[in-house]
């Protein structure tokens, strides 16, 4: 036998309800409260133990989509983390096919897409920026917005960052790059962004909030500049280039 009244619901807010319930606690009572609770409140959410994966599951298949991680929040006078899952009186139900996948979309994993361009002159030099953010050189480009192509990204980083309209080639290297000094990992995507000539660093406008500088730079000095995995990534792109065929993998710039 199973108790739906074990399902707390409490009115935080104008139009908020926040639900909580035991350990062992029926997916379909969950479900029937978030149900009741929507049908007097505009937000129903739940805030869920990050080490709790029975009450995550839970909050999930009840309807709730994850919403993110409140750090630090105080709970029975303790600060803890806690993920917030929430359901809005006008999202689409879970039974529903767009209702569904935005539920799955809300909790699967995300991965960080950067794309880059490796830009080079008739001397075979690289393009190299001098960021403000970190000490070793890098080729320019930046994060893939939600919902935008990474090819159109790197066009459009190298315009906002340096004033170059260049369009990308084709895709050079995938090289993943795993956790490092407080960032999570990614995947960095390197397009061919073509030869010009030399002169293409007179017509360089550095966006002043994260470009330093920007020069053409000799392999030697580009293992001297950047950091080993991008020096490695670098090598990569050109080596992929140079042989004619398809987009490599590597992973910190290391082939696999």
């Amino acid at each position: 036998m199973t108790d739906p009244a074990a399902v707390r619901v409490t009115t935080v807010g104008a139009g908020v309800a926040r639900l909580e319930w035991p350990s062992g606690q029926p997916i379909e009572d969950v479900q029937a409260a978030v149900a009741a609770a929507l049908a007097d409140h505009r937000r129903v959410e739940a805030w869920v133990d990050p080490d709790d994966k029975t009450a995550q599951r839970v909050a999930t298949w009840s309807g709730l989509r994850r919403e993110g991680i409140m750090r630090g929040v105080t709970v029975e006078g303790e600060p803890v983390d806690r993920i917030v899952y929430a359901r809005l009186a006008d999202d689409l139900p879970a039974h529903e096919p767009e209702g569904f996948r935005a539920l799955l979309n809300s909790f699967l994993p995300r991965k960080r897409a950067i794309s880059q361009m490796l830009i080079r002159d008739r001397e075979g030099r690289v393009l190299l920026c001098r960021l403000t953010y970190k000490q070793d050189w890098d080729l320019p480009g930046g994060v893939v917005e939600v919902g935008e192509s990474p090819q159109l990204a790197v066009a459009r980083e190298v315009e906002e960052e340096l004033a170059l309209q260049l369009p990308a080639g084709r895709l050079l290297l995938t090289d993943w790059l795993p956790p490092w000094s407080g960032w999570d990992d990614a995947v960095c995507l390197v397009f061919d962004g073509g030869v010009h000539d030399a002169s293409l660093v007179a017509d360089v406008v550095p966006q002043a909030r994260e470009i330093v500088q920007v020069r053409f730079c000799t392999m030697t000095e580009v293992h001297h500049l950047c950091a080993d995995f991008t020096a490695r990534r670098i090598d990569s792109a050109l080596a992929a280039l140079e042989s004619g065929g398809g987009p490599v993998y590597t992973e910190s710039g290391r082939p696999v």
